[in-house]
């Protein structure tokens, strides 16, 4: 039986197609993370922490080594505010 070797073209051609795609989501997941890799299983104490990551240094991925907050930390709260009238 001859093998059809006008099939291996397509055949490569998409397996160059998703390796190209997913080396490409994996490098723009990665810049996106400081390049630092994906966090999993995220519970509600890692996500408050993210956010005071993201308030200290302005990126939720990003971490500060000094011993004490900048002063504009003070005045940013994660409170919102409501849209309650208090008359």
């Amino acid at each position: 039986m001859p093998v059809p070797w006008e099939a291996l073209i397509p055949f490569g051609l998409l397996t160059v197609m998703f390796g190209a795609a997913g080396t490409l989501y994996g490098g723009a997941q990665r810049l996106q993370n400081q390049g630092k890799l994906p966090r999993y299983g995220i519970d509600r104490w890692d996500e408050m922490m993210m956010e005071r990551d993201r308030r200290l240094t302005g990126h939720f991925r990003g971490q500060s080594t000094e011993p004490k907050a900048p002063q504009e930390f003070a005045t940013n709260s994660v409170w919102r505010q409501s849209s309650l009238d208090t008359r």
